[in-house]
């Protein structure tokens, strides 16, 4: 069964739960109600009989009864007759369902010698009555008035009311069925669009599909979440396909010159150590080029960096002590922001420290390599810059892509060293770029650590 179809489902039970116990509500109070007016209504019925007898002339029990009976008139599902000597003597003249003709139960009445208020099962149903014995004085005769409400008829009344009431609930559980479909078909099109997204992807591995999200609900979210998850699927394998890519083009070569060392490999010993060497160094090129390659694929992950408080001015200082054992340089550091920030210290000091190997690699011995930290328009700047001859202004984005080499700088390596400078820096949500010279810079935002 569908969502769609359990949701329409459950709305129906729970209001139709409601109406059921609305309608019950409703039936128990119209019957109490009939109840409270049939017991006031015979009550009644026996008060104006009392101001009626009160200094009467009358001496005569059936003449009194007769004349109240030509002034009284019985309300709907009411009927009045009276009682004389045990037999039943005259009814009220509208027609009604008739009961004096029973002679059972005239003759139960006939024996009240008080006021009485009780049930009675009759060929008209269920009644509900008031007994008044009547006596004159100086008439031996007995007399009884009774009011008698057929009290089937008012239940009648009340269940065809709450039929109706019933009928009208059905009506509009239909409507809210069809309606809470409407909009739960409605509601649920984004779920629908996940899922057929989501299928699409599993059958073709397309990964730019995108759903069209409207409105900020709970399901809106859903398919805005749904689209930053492809979003982050689609980067995960444009990572692995660049990986791959990567690695095979790179790797390619040096693979290619050990084998064709070793194939030309003979028995000479100086022949065998320079072929040993040179398979070592391509050796230690290729893993040089995997850690790169693995560095720049975990950057695109959530856990690439181990955030932690770092005092800028010590990371500074202590990445200057770490570079001189790279080659004999005049080490300098330039500046250092006196600041704690929220970064990753060894990610921030792999960075700087290939900026410096950067460095090392186009300069001579004794050449100046400075660095320096500071706080700029609320930013943290990292920088590195050497004397060397400085990278051409055309080419000063173009290095910060992978495999590439500036002309002007040209030197051994992969030409992976810049690139993962620039993703650590856009890991900690800032950049890193290229200035006049040879000045390289990473900035962070500066997310202060607390206290």
């Amino acid at each position: 069964m569908s969502a769609r179809a359990r949701i329409v489902g459950w709305m129906l039970v729970v209001v139709g739960l409601a109406l059921g116990v609305s309608l019950f509500s409703v039936w128990t109070v119209l019957q109490a109600r009939v109840d409270d007016r049939v017991h006031a209504e015979l009550d009644n019925e026996a008060d104006k009989l009392r101001q009626y007898v009160k200094g009467r002339p009358e001496r005569d029990v059936a003449a009194l009864l007769t004349r109240y009976l030509e002034v009284s008139v019985p309300d709907r599902w009411e009927t009045f007759f009276t009682i004389v000597d045990g037999r039943a003597d005259l009814r009220t003249g509208l027609v009604r369902p008739i009961i004096d003709t029973d002679d059972k139960l005239v003759g139960r009445l006939a024996a009240a010698t008080e006021p009485t208020v009780d049930w009675a099962e009759t060929s008209a149903g269920t009644v509900r009555y008031a007994v008044i014995p009547v006596r004159v004085e100086g008439d031996r005769s007995r007399g009884h008035f009774v009011a008698a409400i057929f009290y089937d008829r008012h239940r009648e009344e009340v269940a065809d009311a709450v039929g109706v009431l019933g009928a009208a609930s059905l009506a509009a559980l239909a409507i809210a069925g069809a309606a809470g479909w409407v909009v739960a078909g409605r509601v649920l099109a984004p779920v629908r669009l996940v899922r057929q997204a989501a299928e699409r992807i599993g059958d073709s591995s397309d990964l730019t599909r995108r759903l069209d999200v409207t409105g900020n609900d709970d399901v809106a979210a859903l398919a805005r979440t749904f689209n930053h998850m492809l979003d982050r699927l689609e980067r995960a394998f444009a990572v692995q396909r660049e990986f791959v890519d990567d690695a095979g083009h790179e790797l390619r070569t040096p693979i290619t010159v050990i084998r064709g060392h070793l194939d030309l490999m003979g028995d000479d010993p100086d022949d065998r150590a320079e072929t040993l060497a040179l398979v070592t160094d391509e050796l230690a090129r290729m893993n040089r080029i995997v850690d790169d390659l693995l560095t720049l694929a975990k950057a695109e992950q959530p856990g690439f960096l181990a955030l932690g408080e770092v005092e800028i001015a010590d990371l500074t200082v202590s990445v200057i002590a770490k570079a001189r054992a790279l080659g004999e340089r005049a080490w300098r550091v330039e500046e250092v922001a006196d600041a704690r920030v929220v970064a990753d210290r060894q990610r921030l000091t792999q960075a700087l420290m290939q900026l410096a190997a950067n460095a090392v690699r186009h300069t001579g011995e004794g050449d100046l390599v400075a660095s320096g930290s500071a706080v700029v328009d609320g930013a943290i700047r990292l920088w590195v810059r050497d004397g060397g001859q400085g990278v051409r202004s055309e080419d000063r984005e173009r290095i910060f892509q992978r495999f590439v080499r500036a002309g002007s700088r040209s030197h051994e390596g992969a030409g992976l060293g810049l690139a993962i400078v620039r993703s650590i820096a856009e890991a900690h949500g800032g950049r890193a770029w290229a200035e006049d010279g040879s000045r390289f810079v990473i900035e962070l935002p500066f997310r202060e650590a607390p206290a």
